[in-house]
Protein backbone atom coordinates (compact mmCIF):
# COMPACT_ATOMS: atom_id res chain seq x y z
CA UNK A 1 0.00 0.00 0.00
CA UNK A 2 1.29 3.08 -0.63
CA UNK A 3 2.17 5.73 2.08
CA UNK A 4 2.38 9.52 2.54
CA UNK A 5 6.09 11.01 1.34
CA UNK A 6 8.02 12.81 4.08
CA UNK A 7 8.64 16.42 3.03
CA UNK A 8 12.32 16.82 1.89
CA UNK A 9 13.24 18.28 5.52
CA UNK A 10 11.48 16.15 7.73
CA UNK A 11 14.55 15.42 10.80
CA UNK A 12 15.28 12.14 11.68
CA UNK A 13 12.61 11.53 14.44
CA UNK A 14 9.60 11.89 11.91
CA UNK A 15 11.48 9.42 9.92
CA UNK A 16 12.08 7.08 12.87
CA UNK A 17 8.16 7.19 13.83
CA UNK A 18 6.98 6.35 10.40
CA UNK A 19 10.07 4.02 9.48
CA UNK A 20 7.33 1.38 8.04
CA UNK A 21 4.95 3.71 6.56
CA UNK A 22 2.22 6.15 7.52
CA UNK A 23 -1.87 5.53 6.71
CA UNK A 24 -2.68 7.24 3.98
CA UNK A 25 -6.32 9.12 3.59
CA UNK A 26 -5.89 11.83 1.06
CA UNK A 27 -7.71 11.48 -1.77
CA UNK A 28 -5.77 10.02 -5.11
CA UNK A 29 -6.20 12.29 -8.28
CA UNK A 30 -6.89 10.20 -11.57
CA UNK A 31 -5.91 11.58 -15.32
CA UNK A 32 -8.41 10.66 -17.61
CA UNK A 33 -8.50 11.38 -21.15
CA UNK A 34 -11.33 13.98 -20.85
CA UNK A 35 -11.55 14.29 -16.87
CA UNK A 36 -9.81 14.70 -14.20
CA UNK A 37 -10.85 12.97 -10.42
CA UNK A 38 -9.57 12.72 -6.71
CA UNK A 39 -10.88 9.62 -5.41
CA UNK A 40 -12.08 9.15 -1.94
CA UNK A 41 -10.58 5.35 -1.25
CA UNK A 42 -12.73 5.73 2.41
CA UNK A 43 -16.38 6.71 0.87
CA UNK A 44 -15.61 5.03 -2.60
CA UNK A 45 -16.99 8.30 -4.29
CA UNK A 46 -14.91 11.18 -6.40
CA UNK A 47 -14.21 13.59 -4.08
CA UNK A 48 -13.93 15.83 -7.00
CA UNK A 49 -14.12 15.96 -10.62
CA UNK A 50 -12.85 18.56 -13.16
CA UNK A 51 -14.06 18.81 -16.87
CA UNK A 52 -13.31 20.85 -19.47
CA UNK A 53 -15.81 22.02 -21.87
CA UNK A 54 -16.06 23.44 -25.24
CA UNK A 55 -18.19 23.83 -28.77
CA UNK A 56 -15.14 21.89 -30.74
CA UNK A 57 -14.50 19.15 -28.46
CA UNK A 58 -18.00 18.62 -28.04
CA UNK A 59 -20.07 16.44 -31.05
CA UNK A 60 -23.16 18.49 -32.66
CA UNK A 61 -25.82 16.99 -31.91
CA UNK A 62 -27.53 17.44 -35.03
CA UNK A 63 -25.11 15.64 -36.87
CA UNK A 64 -25.65 11.87 -35.90
CA UNK A 65 -21.88 10.95 -37.50
CA UNK A 66 -20.65 13.20 -34.55
CA UNK A 67 -22.43 11.70 -31.47
CA UNK A 68 -21.44 8.49 -30.05
CA UNK A 69 -24.32 6.05 -28.55
CA UNK A 70 -24.17 5.72 -25.08
CA UNK A 71 -26.26 2.06 -25.65
CA UNK A 72 -23.64 -0.96 -24.74
CA UNK A 73 -21.48 1.10 -22.18
CA UNK A 74 -21.55 -0.80 -18.87
CA UNK A 75 -20.26 0.62 -15.80
CA UNK A 76 -16.76 -0.97 -14.69
CA UNK A 77 -14.52 -1.56 -11.69
CA UNK A 78 -11.26 0.06 -11.71
CA UNK A 79 -9.96 -3.66 -10.76
CA UNK A 80 -6.67 -2.24 -9.78
CA UNK A 81 -8.01 -0.61 -6.88
CA UNK A 82 -7.34 -2.74 -4.14
CA UNK A 83 -10.67 -4.61 -3.01
CA UNK A 84 -11.20 -2.62 0.25
CA UNK A 85 -11.44 0.73 -1.39
CA UNK A 86 -12.99 0.02 -4.28
CA UNK A 87 -16.62 0.53 -5.53
CA UNK A 88 -18.69 -2.07 -6.55
CA UNK A 89 -21.30 -2.52 -9.11
CA UNK A 90 -22.86 -5.25 -6.75
CA UNK A 91 -23.22 -2.42 -4.39
CA UNK A 92 -26.20 -0.49 -6.11
CA UNK A 93 -27.98 -4.02 -7.35
CA UNK A 94 -31.51 -3.65 -5.97
CA UNK A 95 -30.61 -0.36 -3.79
CA UNK A 96 -32.69 1.52 -5.32
CA UNK A 97 -30.09 3.97 -6.14
CA UNK A 98 -28.60 5.28 -9.81
CA UNK A 99 -24.98 5.01 -10.19
CA UNK A 100 -24.34 8.97 -10.99
CA UNK A 101 -21.75 10.22 -13.25
CA UNK A 102 -20.23 12.89 -11.85
CA UNK A 103 -18.66 13.98 -15.58
CA UNK A 104 -21.89 13.71 -17.68
CA UNK A 105 -22.01 10.93 -19.78
CA UNK A 106 -23.53 13.51 -22.30
CA UNK A 107 -20.32 15.61 -22.42
CA UNK A 108 -17.98 13.13 -23.44
CA UNK A 109 -19.54 11.22 -26.89
CA UNK A 110 -17.18 12.86 -28.90
CA UNK A 111 -15.48 10.14 -28.85
CA UNK A 112 -16.06 6.14 -27.43
CA UNK A 113 -12.84 6.26 -25.74
CA UNK A 114 -14.33 8.95 -23.57
CA UNK A 115 -17.56 7.48 -23.19
CA UNK A 116 -16.03 4.28 -21.74
CA UNK A 117 -13.90 6.05 -19.32
CA UNK A 118 -16.48 8.40 -18.42
CA UNK A 119 -18.35 4.89 -17.11
CA UNK A 120 -15.51 4.13 -14.62
CA UNK A 121 -16.59 3.24 -11.37
CA UNK A 122 -14.59 6.17 -9.27
CA UNK A 123 -16.41 8.84 -10.69
CA UNK A 124 -20.04 8.01 -10.00
CA UNK A 125 -22.01 8.52 -6.70
CA UNK A 126 -25.21 6.99 -5.59
CA UNK A 127 -28.44 9.55 -6.54
CA UNK A 128 -32.14 9.07 -5.93
CA UNK A 129 -35.11 9.07 -7.94
CA UNK A 130 -36.16 12.24 -8.42
CA UNK A 131 -33.01 13.57 -8.76
CA UNK A 132 -30.15 12.52 -11.27
CA UNK A 133 -32.67 11.96 -14.44
CA UNK A 134 -34.46 14.85 -13.58
CA UNK A 135 -32.80 18.50 -11.72
CA UNK A 136 -29.99 17.26 -12.09
CA UNK A 137 -29.96 15.94 -15.91
CA UNK A 138 -31.34 18.94 -16.17
CA UNK A 139 -28.10 21.14 -14.87
CA UNK A 140 -26.25 19.20 -16.77
CA UNK A 141 -28.11 20.31 -20.14
CA UNK A 142 -28.08 23.68 -19.06
CA UNK A 143 -24.30 23.49 -18.65
CA UNK A 144 -23.60 22.08 -21.85
CA UNK A 145 -25.80 24.57 -23.60
CA UNK A 146 -23.38 27.26 -22.46
CA UNK A 147 -21.04 25.85 -24.57
CA UNK A 148 -22.82 27.80 -27.76
CA UNK A 149 -21.71 31.41 -25.65
CA UNK A 150 -18.32 30.91 -23.94
CA UNK A 151 -15.46 29.98 -25.50
CA UNK A 152 -14.93 27.45 -22.77
CA UNK A 153 -16.43 25.99 -19.63
CA UNK A 154 -14.83 24.56 -16.71
CA UNK A 155 -16.69 22.24 -14.32
CA UNK A 156 -15.81 21.12 -11.22
CA UNK A 157 -18.59 18.48 -9.63
CA UNK A 158 -18.44 16.68 -6.00
CA UNK A 159 -20.45 15.45 -3.08
CA UNK A 160 -20.69 17.57 0.38
CA UNK A 161 -21.95 15.73 3.11
CA UNK A 162 -23.45 19.16 4.97
CA UNK A 163 -25.55 18.68 8.45
CA UNK A 164 -29.09 19.51 8.85
CA UNK A 165 -30.83 20.83 11.45
CA UNK A 166 -33.33 18.34 12.70
CA UNK A 167 -37.03 19.72 14.08
CA UNK A 168 -37.24 20.60 17.57
CA UNK A 169 -33.32 20.19 18.19
CA UNK A 170 -30.82 23.18 18.23
CA UNK A 171 -28.07 20.80 16.94
CA UNK A 172 -27.25 19.73 13.45
CA UNK A 173 -26.65 16.24 12.34
CA UNK A 174 -25.20 15.05 9.24
CA UNK A 175 -27.63 11.57 8.38
CA UNK A 176 -27.75 9.72 5.74
CA UNK A 177 -28.33 5.98 4.14
CA UNK A 178 -24.89 4.00 3.14
CA UNK A 179 -25.57 4.99 -0.41
CA UNK A 180 -28.51 7.63 0.60
CA UNK A 181 -28.71 10.65 0.65
CA UNK A 182 -25.60 13.84 0.62
CA UNK A 183 -25.77 17.43 -0.87
CA UNK A 184 -24.13 17.71 -4.14
CA UNK A 185 -22.18 20.43 -4.84
CA UNK A 186 -21.59 21.72 -9.05
CA UNK A 187 -19.55 24.55 -9.41
CA UNK A 188 -18.91 25.89 -13.20
CA UNK A 189 -16.50 28.40 -14.18
CA UNK A 190 -17.58 29.85 -17.40
CA UNK A 191 -14.87 31.73 -19.67
CA UNK A 192 -15.42 33.82 -22.61
CA UNK A 193 -12.49 35.56 -24.40
CA UNK A 194 -10.29 36.46 -21.69
CA UNK A 195 -12.74 37.55 -18.66
CA UNK A 196 -14.13 35.00 -16.54
CA UNK A 197 -17.94 34.18 -15.20
CA UNK A 198 -18.43 32.03 -12.20
CA UNK A 199 -21.95 30.10 -11.46
CA UNK A 200 -22.14 27.65 -8.01
CA UNK A 201 -24.69 25.50 -7.48
CA UNK A 202 -25.33 23.36 -4.26
CA UNK A 203 -28.49 20.67 -5.02
CA UNK A 204 -29.42 18.46 -2.38
CA UNK A 205 -29.49 14.56 -3.52
CA UNK A 206 -33.35 14.65 -3.15
CA UNK A 207 -36.59 14.24 -5.08
CA UNK A 208 -37.59 17.12 -6.23
CA UNK A 209 -40.48 18.54 -8.07
CA UNK A 210 -40.82 17.30 -11.64
CA UNK A 211 -43.69 19.01 -13.31
CA UNK A 212 -42.65 21.74 -13.12
CA UNK A 213 -38.87 21.60 -12.10
CA UNK A 214 -37.96 23.82 -9.82
CA UNK A 215 -35.71 26.43 -11.37
CA UNK A 216 -32.16 26.33 -11.10
CA UNK A 217 -31.70 29.39 -10.04
CA UNK A 218 -32.82 28.75 -6.59
CA UNK A 219 -29.61 26.51 -6.22
CA UNK A 220 -27.22 29.23 -6.86
CA UNK A 221 -25.21 29.96 -3.47
CA UNK A 222 -21.84 31.71 -2.63
CA UNK A 223 -18.84 29.97 -3.98
CA UNK A 224 -17.42 30.64 -0.19
CA UNK A 225 -20.21 28.48 1.15
CA UNK A 226 -18.74 25.60 -0.69
CA UNK A 227 -15.65 26.04 -0.18
CA UNK A 228 -15.57 25.86 3.11
CA UNK A 229 -17.92 23.25 3.39
CA UNK A 230 -15.53 20.97 0.78
CA UNK A 231 -12.36 22.00 2.85
CA UNK A 232 -10.58 23.30 -0.42
CA UNK A 233 -10.47 26.22 -2.96
CA UNK A 234 -11.93 26.38 -6.58
CA UNK A 235 -10.56 27.59 -9.53
CA UNK A 236 -8.17 29.65 -7.02
CA UNK A 237 -5.60 30.40 -9.91
CA UNK A 238 -8.06 32.54 -11.69
CA UNK A 239 -7.26 36.33 -11.40
CA UNK A 240 -10.06 37.97 -9.34
CA UNK A 241 -9.67 40.98 -11.50
CA UNK A 242 -10.92 38.96 -14.40
CA UNK A 243 -13.64 37.78 -12.98
CA UNK A 244 -16.43 39.51 -13.89
CA UNK A 245 -20.28 37.81 -12.86
CA UNK A 246 -20.87 35.77 -10.28
CA UNK A 247 -24.04 33.17 -10.10
CA UNK A 248 -25.38 36.02 -12.59
CA UNK A 249 -24.41 39.05 -10.72
CA UNK A 250 -21.77 41.71 -11.79
CA UNK A 251 -18.84 42.33 -9.46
Amino acid sequence: MPTTQLPSNSNSRAQQILRFGSPTTDSNVKLFDDYVLAYDRRLRIPAWVVERLDNQSRPNPASTSSVVDRAGFEFYEDLAQHPYFRASNSDYAGSGYDRGHMAAAGNHKSSSAFLSADFHSQQYLSTGNGFNRHLWNSLERYIRSLTKHYSAVYVCTGPLFLPTQHSGSKRKFVQYEVLGSNSVAWCLLETPAQQFELLCYLVPNMAHPVNPEPSLDLFLVPLDAIERAAGSSIFDQVQKSRIVRVNKQPV
